[in-house]
């Protein structure tokens, strides 16, 4: 055959072609092994994307709990509820409009609202907020309907199982896009402690996903956040919380403030305010804590601090006599708040009766401007206390002309915040050494249980001598049981108080101040028992619904008798008033019944004149509260544990302070909405409870709680509801 003419060029030409495409792959692949990019992207990385797989190991945000390791704050599950409508899936949405109609009411929505969702056009769709951040309960509750297409996210959230409970020290936290992020409170102030940081598991699998078998693991651990511990102490929150939505619904001020500490080492066991609100819905009026943020002119219990100056320096002669009513200074009139005073008094009997002319007397004859003036910083009011809780701020001393220096000694014109005035008071009630006020006990890692950080009680100051103090309590003492005294309605059956009322003016945006009944602060600072003072409390009500025959001590005392009387019977403080006085209320110790038998356990206390209620079917007594030791006033209620199951019992007409007790014996998360008494629990009647099992129960007024609900509780316990 004759080779065709072209056959040559054309495969040189094709010999040249392929060379050169050889050429150009060979020179790629060694690019390709020298550099390991293409079109900038790290083959090697990718390469690890898709063969190595990466799992996010959960933190924990860390528990914020009160004293006695009661929970206050923590992180639980939540759910996000999903409706999958793509039809290629297994699962999907089949009938909208049936689906729509069963799962709206468990997510609070629209019949309507949900329809719309589940027929856009998405292969998966959520519900808005209302579908995020369900319980457990509730994500049970959906689950039972079997909706096809409809499925859960999990994610969690911050959950505060007390409600409405020291809202403003607690603060709350909330998510932000990743993170919980502190908003307020020791949530804020401490974010950096509690955040969390997630871990991660990368592992080398198949295509698929699998892990391999004998490939090797990379760990970076969580790191959970730390948990705090609070001085707030849970029961005697709880009797401040409780007394103060009895005033709020009584009087509805437009205020109030209450502090409870220890003088001995500046621990807050209880701080609220009003308005307050619900860390898990909120619903916030005030984003400012007045308890440490509210600086104001404090009326008279500010005479406790210039009566301290007084008798530190040895110029208070209380039998001394003075012509009370009023007081010229220069063009200034000073004046007793009854406008013509008592006559000629003495001044002991000045300072039962508050009496204005006596503390300017003082301040301008007796101690003199510029040496008060000492005793103010002394005291400290002149800066904030640093209390560990965000947005302190601190008052004002006026101290420029001299009736401003002669008023902030019976305390108008200068002002302080609540939370400076429960450090001054703790040199009085403390010999004369002055303690910083704090809320954070310690700082614990969750992980290892260690603690790292303790606060150990600090004395800012002594400002008056020991002896100082013990004049000054005896004499505050007198304010509470003089027949002149205005500390009168502050009596505690059983107990010695030592205190100051406070009556304040408020400025008016116009100028000089508001007139009028209800238009004040009232306020009491007061300390008990007097002989060795295991508490301060510090109580102001602003512009209470009082009526004309009605006194600013009506709604003050009504908060501060029921908590410190509580609270010092909690404390297992015992009366120091002779028996005659308290025999209505006589301090019982419980003895130990745990090993008898139901029935004579139940005999003995009733004969004591006490409430009984137990807890399960058994025969035998397994445990009690309160415990054995304890002290109980008739007719407290006692509450026995039998063996076996407990047995939740029926609480309606429970007070929140026995509700309390059921928690504690049993191990309970208790909650509640409200105040009063109990007419409705979330666990029925009768059914078996476990520890760390939610009781959550809505408290009311008396009056409110239907009869039946009472007769059937009677008819249930041993005996009826304590009042």
């Amino acid at each position: 055959m004759r080779k065709h003419k072209h056959t040559h060029k054309g495969a040189a030409i094709c010999f040249v072609f392929f060379s050169l495409l050889f050429f150009i792959l060979f020179v790629r692949f060694v690019y390709l092994q020298a550099t390991g990019v293409v079109d900038g992207q790290v083959l090697a990385v990718e390469a690890q994307k898709r063969y190595f797989k990466k799992q996010t190991l959960e933190a924990k945000r860390g528990t914020i709990f009160d004293r006695s390791g009661e929970v206050i704050a923590e992180d639980i599950p939540s759910y996000t509820v999903a409706a999958i409508l793509d039809p290629n899936m297994p699962q999907h949405v089949t009938d909208p409009e049936e689906t729509a109609r069963k799962l709206a009411p468990l997510l609070n929505m629209n019949v309507a609202d949900v329809e719309r969702i589940l027929k856009k056009k998405a292969k998966q769709v959520e519900f808005g907020p209302n579908g995020r951040g369900i319980s457990q309960t509730v994500k049970q509750k959906i689950e039972a309907l079997q909706l096809p297409g409809i499925t859960f996210i999990r994610d969690s959230k911050r959950f505060y199982p007390n409600g409405t409970f020291a809202s403003y020290v607690v603060g709350y936290a909330q998510k932000d896009e990743k993170e919980i992020v502190g908003k307020m409170g020791i949530e804020k102030q401490f974010n950096e402690q509690l955040k969390e940081k997630d871990g991660e598991i990368t592992y080398e699998s198949d295509p698929k996903g699998f892990k391999l078998p004998y490939a090797d693991e990379q760990i970076v651990p969580p790191q959970n956040g730390k948990n705090i511990y609070l001085t707030i102490d849970k029961h005697i929150q709880t009797f401040l919380e409780d007394a103060m939505n009895a005033v709020e619904k009584q009087y509805t001020p437009k205020k109030m403030i209450a502090i409870v500490a220890d003088p001995k080492t500046g621990a807050i066991l209880a701080m609220s305010t009003r308005p307050s609100f619900d860390p898990n819905k909120r619903n916030i009026e005030n984003y400012f804590n007045d308890a440490i943020s509210y600086p104001y002119e404090p009326g008279s219990t500010m005479k406790i601090f210039t009566l301290a100056a007084a008798v530190n320096e040895g110029v208070f002669e209380p039998n001394e006599t003075y012509q009370s009513g009023s007081y010229q200074i220069g063009p200034h009139r000073v004046r007793d708040h009854n406008k013509v005073g008592w006559g000629k008094i003495t001044f002991l009997e000045g300072m039962q009766r508050s009496s204005n002319v006596a503390f300017a007397k003082i301040v301008r004859e007796k101690l003199g401007e510029d040496r008060f003036l000492q005793y103010l910083h002394r005291f400290r009011f002149n800066e904030p206390t640093g209390i560990e809780l965000p947005g302190e701020k601190a008052g004002n001393i006026l101290y420029r002309y001299p009736i401003e220096k002669v008023t902030t000694g019976f305390g108008q014109g200068t002002s302080v915040t609540p939370i400076q005035q429960i450090q001054a008071a703790t040199a009085i009630a403390n010999g004369g050494k002055m303690m910083k006020p704090y809320v954070v006990d310690r700082i614990v890692d969750g992980d290892t249980g260690k603690t790292v950080m303790k606060h150990e009680p600090v004395v800012v100051d002594t400002p008056i001598s020991k002896e100082t103090a013990e004049k000054v309590l005896d004499i505050l003492e007198t304010v509470v049981t003089s027949e002149k005294g205005t500390g009168r309605p502050y009596q505690i059956e059983g107990y010695r108080v030592a205190g100051k009322t406070g009556t304040a003016q408020i400025p008016d945006p116009k100028g000089g101040y508001l007139t009028g009944h209800q238009n004040y602060i009232f306020s009491f600072l007061g300390m008990a028992p007097r002989e060795n003072p295991r508490l301060i409390m510090y109580v102001a009500v602003q512009q209470p619904n009082i009526s004309y025959t009605e006194t600013g001590a009506a709604p003050v005392s009504m908060i501060f008798n029921s908590v410190m009387k509580n609270s010092l019977q909690y404390l297992n403080i015992e009366p120091t008033v002779k028996k005659k006085q308290v025999k209505k209320e006589k301090s019982i110790a419980l003895p130990s019944y745990i090993g008898q038998s139901v029935e004579q356990a139940t005999q003995s206390l009733k004969k004591q004149g006490l409430h009984v209620t137990v807890i399960g079917k058994g025969t035998k007594v397994r445990a009690q509260f309160p415990q054995a030791g304890e002290y109980v006033v008739a007719p407290d209620r006692v509450l026995l544990q039998t063996d076996g199951d407990a047995i939740m019992p029926d609480l309606t007409g429970w007070s929140l302070r026995d509700v309390m007790k059921l928690a504690e014996l049993l191990q309970l998360k208790p909650s509640f909405i409200g105040s009063g008494y109990v007419f409705r629990q979330n666990i029925a009647p009768g059914a078996v409870i476990k520890q760390n099992d939610y009781v959550i129960v809505e408290l009311a007024k008396p009056s409110d709680i239907d009869e039946k609900q009472q007769a059937s509780t009677e008819q249930q316990e041993i005996d009826g509801p304590v009042d």
